[in-house]
C-alpha cells in the first residue's frame, strides 16, 4: 500500500475552483452517487463520473505528490474527458471533494492498481516534468542555448526598451507641462495608445503602469494627487532603467524585473517545508495571474509563486492552501524580490501546523518600509499579524473602512479597499468572535489585504 499524505478539507478543494459557478457545480458532484471505480494513491486521485451521455467521464487529478519514481511534478494537474475548458472542471472538483470527505468512496489502492487510462496520463505528465527538470530541450529550446545569440537578442531588446523609456519620459514631461487637471480631458484612449507603444518597445512592465495611470483621472476625490504619485514612481523607474549600469546589481535586477525584462531564477535552490498560506487570482482582459504565498518553516523565508493563464483560463499551477509541501524553491534575482520557482517536491502535502510567527501592526509597517528601500515600486509586503481584532466600518473609530486593530491598542491598520470581499471579512469576524486572531496578508500603502486567519489552531482562507 502506498503511504498516504493528508486528505484535504472541502475548503481547500473549493479554493481551487476557477469561479463561483464551478464551485457550485463541483459541490453537487461531491457525493458517491455519480462516481464509480474511484481510487487514490500517494500522488493522484481518479474516478469515472456518470454524465448525460452513455460513457462516463474519465477524471484524474495529480495531487502533486511524488510519482512511482519519486519525482515531484511541481504542482496540481487535472485531466477529464468532459468538454469543459475550465481547470479544474466541475468533475475534478467533485472528485476531490469526495476524496476529502469519504475514504470508503475513494479508497487508497496498492501499488500498480491505477487504471490504465489514468496511469497513462500520469506517466506522461511526470515524464514531461522530469525532462523539464533535467534540462532536456526540444528543437525550439535548443535554438536558445547559443549564448552568443542570446546575448545579441538581449542587447536588441534592451535598445528597444531604452527607446520606449525615453519616449515615455517625454510624454510624462508633456503631461506635467500641460497640468494634471487637463489629464482628464483626452480620456483613456491616450493612455492606451502610450501603453501600446511600451508593448512595442518590449517593456510590458512600463505598459502595465501606464494603463494604471489611465484609470486614475476622474476616479474620485483626490485623483490629481494619486496621479502625481504614480507619475513620480513611473519617472523613477524610467530613470533607473536609463541609468541601470550605475546601480548595484540587486537593484538593477529589480529594475529589469519591474520594466518587464524576463530573467530566469538564479542561485541554489532552498529546500524547506513550505506552508501554503494563500492563493488568489487577478485578471484583466488578456491574462489571469495567480499568486501563491509560501512560508518556509525552517528557513523563516516568505516566497511567492507566480503563474499565468490566457484570458478566460485558470493558470495551471495550484497548491492546497492550509497544507505544507516539502519542496525546493529557486529565487529570482533582484533586491527585495520574493518571487521563486517551484522545483522538485519530496512527498505528498503535509499538515501545516499553526501560523507563521506574527508581528504587531507597527512592526508590519516597519517591514514594509524596509522592503521599500530595496524595491521602491513595491505595492505590498507579506506579513503575519498576531493579536489583532477585525473591526467593521463605523466601529472603533475606523470611519467607513474596515480595520485590523492591535489588541494592545497601539495601532490599527486599515483594510485596503477591494482587498477582500465582504464575505471573507465577515468570515474573519466570525473566526475572531471579538477576540484577538492571527492574520496573514499583504501590507502596503493602500492598507492591509487579509488573505488567511487563524484562531485556536484553525485556519480560514479569506480569498
Amino acid at each position: 500500500m502506498n503511504q498516504q499524505g493528508v486528505r484535504w478539507t472541502a475548503e481547500q478543494v473549493l479554493a481551487l475552483a476557477p469561479d463561483a459557478a464551478s464551485r457550485k457545480a463541483g459541490s453537487k458532484l461531491g457525493t458517491a452517487g455519480p462516481w464509480s471505480e474511484s481510487g487514490c494513491d500517494n500522488s493522484s486521485v481518479w474516478g469515472l463520473c456518470k454524465g448525460s451521455g452513455s460513457r462516463p467521464y474519465q477524471t484524474v487529478v495529480d495531487t502533486g505528490g511524488p510519482g512511482t519514481d519519486g519525482t515531484g511534478t511541481g504542482g496540481l494537474g487535472y485531466k477529464c474527458s468532459c468538454p469543459s475548458r475550465k481547470f479544474p472542471c466541475k468533475h475534478a472538483l467533485g472528485l476531490l471533494l469526495l476524496w476529502a470527505a469519504d475514504e470508503q468512496a475513494v479508497p487508497a489502492v496498492a501499488d500498480g492498481e491505477v487504471p490504465g487510462w489514468a496511469g497513462q496520463w500520469l506517466r506522461g505528465r511526470r515524464e514531461r516534468a522530469e525532462k523539464k527538470g533535467d534540462g532536456t530541450a526540444g528543437p525550439a529550446e535548443a535554438r536558445t542555448a547559443d549564448p552568443e545569440a542570446a546575448r545579441r537578442r538581449a542587447e536588441k531588446r534592451a535598445e528597444r526598451v531604452t527607446a520606449g523609456a525615453s519616449e515615455l519620459e517625454q510624454r510624462l514631461e508633456d503631461l506635467l507641462r500641460g497640468g494634471l487637471a487637463a489629464a482628464e480631458r483626452p480620456g483613456y484612449g491616450l493612455w492606451e495608445e502610450t501603453a501600446a507603444r511600451m508593448v512595442d518597445a518590449q517593456a510590458p512592465g512600463l505598459a502595465g503602469r501606464v494603463r494604471e495611470l489611465g484609470a486614475i483621472p476622474g476616479s474620485g476625490p483626490g485623483w490629481p494627487v494619486r496621479l502625481l504619485e504614480e507619475c513620480a514612481l513611473l519617472h523613477l523607474l524610467d530613470r533607473a532603467w536609463l541609468g541601470r549600469e550605475t546601480l548595484p546589481d540587486a537593484l538593477a535586477a529589480t529594475v529589469r524585473s519591474r520594466v518587464g525584462v524576463p530573467a530566469p531564477p538564479q542561485g541554489p535552490p532552498v529546500r524547506d517545508i513550505w506552508q501554503v498560506l494563500a492563493q488568489y487570482d487577478t485578471a484583466d482582459a488578456k491574462l489571469t495571474t495567480r499568486r501563491i504565498w509560501l512560508y518556509g518553516r525552517e528557513s523563516g523565508r516568505a516566497a511567492m509563486l507566480l503563474d499565468f493563464g490566457a484570458a478566460g483560463r485558470a493558470p495551471e499551477l495550484a497548491l492546497p492552501v492550509g497544507l505544507a509541501i516539502d519542496a525546493e524553491l529557486t529565487p529570482y534575482p533582484g533586491g527585495g524580490q520574493l518571487r521563486a520557482a517551484l522545483g522538485e517536491r519530496f512527498g505528498a502535502p503535509l499538515p501545516a501546523g499553526g501560523p507563521p510567527p506574527g508581528d504587531t501592526t507597527a512592526e508590519a509597517l516597519e517591514r514594509y518600509g524596509r522592503a521599500l528601500r530595496d524595491d521602491p515600486w513595491l505595492d505590498a509586503w507579506p506579513v503575519t499579524l498576531s493579536g489583532v481584532i477585525p473591526v467593521p466600518p463605523g466601529e472603533g473609530g475606523g470611519g467607513g473602512r474596515w480595520q485590523l486593530a492591535d489588541a494592545e491598542g497601539d495601532l490599527g491598520l486599515p483594510v485596503a479597499a477591494g482587498a477582500a470581499d465582504r464575505a471573507g471579512l465577515w468570515k474573519l469576524v466570525a473566526l475572531s468572535g471579538g477576540a484577538p486572531v492571527t492574520v496573514f496578508g499583504e501590507c502596503g500603502h493602500r492598507g492591509f489585504a487579509p488573505l488567511a486567519g487563524w484562531a485556536e489552531g484553525e485556519m480560514v482562507s479569506l480569498r
